[in-house]
Parts: structure tokens; sequence; C-alpha cells
């Protein structure tokens, strides 16, 4: 008789996602995994929370991508300390890549880190990172039915960033539609419309973190 024994296959990457959490906390270090699709603007998101930020915490980056290192180096242009992971076509960071990044990290002290992820609506769902907060950035441009077509991203979700929301009247984004479907599959998530043109919401986002940031470090 052949007895099949199923394993999880994330297993694995739970396992360095716990160890991950255990480094980070060694080093002081608060993780913040910034997910959402490619153009949503999560690297515009980043360096305006890192500057609401900077003068309370020490901030870093660890950039994701399937390729190339544009956002590190923009970063690294802002003075920021910052490790690029590059994929090499996977959709996603996964918890071994991310400690390598984070041993590689010049950032010596206590503080927050930002992990940007791929950009994707499925593939980092999945993976815990040992991120202490998700942070999910969706932006108007992509439209206002993304809560209904990606349910797992937005389920995971400890906080939601509509960005760009200088866009909403041009792009007769549908507001109450958007936060119908977010609030179907998740209820307690708080939701901020921000914008890196106006400057809109960035300070109620920046707050509501450092409460969190606060109580870690």
């Amino acid at each position: 008789m052949e007895i099949i024994v199923k394993k999880d296959i994330l297993s694995k990457n739970k396992v360095e996602a716990r160890d991950n959490r255990a480094f980070a906390r060694e080093k002081g270090w608060y993780l913040v995994n910034v997910m959402g699709s490619p153009g949503a603007g999560k690297t515009s998101l980043i360096e305006m929370l890192i500057k609401e930020l900077e003068d309370r915490f020490k901030t870093g980056v660890i950039e994701g991508d399937i390729a190339s290192a544009i956002d590190a180096e923009r970063m690294e242009k802002a003075g920021i300390p910052v490790i690029q992971i590059n994929t090499g076509g996977a959709c996603h960071l996964d918890a071994a890549s991310v400690r390598a990044g984070m041993e590689k990290l010049p950032l010596s002290e206590p503080g927050i880190v930002f992990i940007e992820n791929v950009g994707n609506l499925v593939c980092p769902a999945s993976f815990d990172l040992g991120e202490d907060l998700r942070l999910l950035v969706s932006s108007v441009p992509e439209g206002y039915d993304k809560p209904y077509k990606y349910i797992s991203m937005f389920a995971v979700a400890d906080v939601i960033a509509l960005h760009k929301e200088d866009l909403i009247e041009a792009d007769g984004f549908e507001t109450a539609v958007f936060e119908k479907g977010l609030r179907m599959i998740n209820p307690e998530a708080p939701l901020y419309y921000t914008s890196a043109k106006t400057g809109k919401g960035i300070s109620e986002l920046t707050r509501w973190l450092a409460i969190r940031i606060d109580s870690r470090i």
C-alpha cells in the first residue's frame, strides 16, 4: 500500500518567517511589508512615510523587483539605507530572500524597515516574510473593483492606502463601491486616502503607523 503524506508547501517559508521575526526583534527593527500592483505608487508612498517618520525613527528599505534596481537607486539618492532583491522571475518575495536582505541592510540601529514587495496582487498574500505589519497600496487608476477580484490580498492587509486619491474625480472612481467590497472581506483594517501629489492622508497614515511602532520598538 502506498501512503501519500501531503505537506504544506509553505511550511519551510513559515519557519524562515519565524526566524526573521526573531532576527528583527534582536535588531530592534519593525518590519512593514508594502504590497500592491505595479504602478500603484508603493515607492512614492514609502518615501513620503519615511520623510514623516525620519525625525523619530531610523529607517531602511528592502526593495523587491523581478529585475532592475531603479527603485533602490531612487532610495539611495534620497540617503535611505537600502538593499535590492531581484527575484529573477518570481512574482513575490519570500522569507529567505528577505532574510538575505536583512543581513546586508546597512541599518545598525533600531528602526523601521519597509519591505517593498514585488508588484503583484496575488502571490504576496500567501507568503509571510516575518513582517509586523502588512500595508496594501491600492491606487485609483487600477479601478474600484479590486477588492472584489483580489480577495486574498485585501483580506490579509492590516492597513490599506487608496493612493493617488487626487484622481478620484477624473477617473470616475466609485469610492462607495470600493469600500463596500473591502469591508465585505476585511471589516477591521483602517483605510486611508493618500496622494503623493497633494500629500493628503500621509500624516494620518504616519500617525497610525507610529503608534504601532512605538508599542514595539
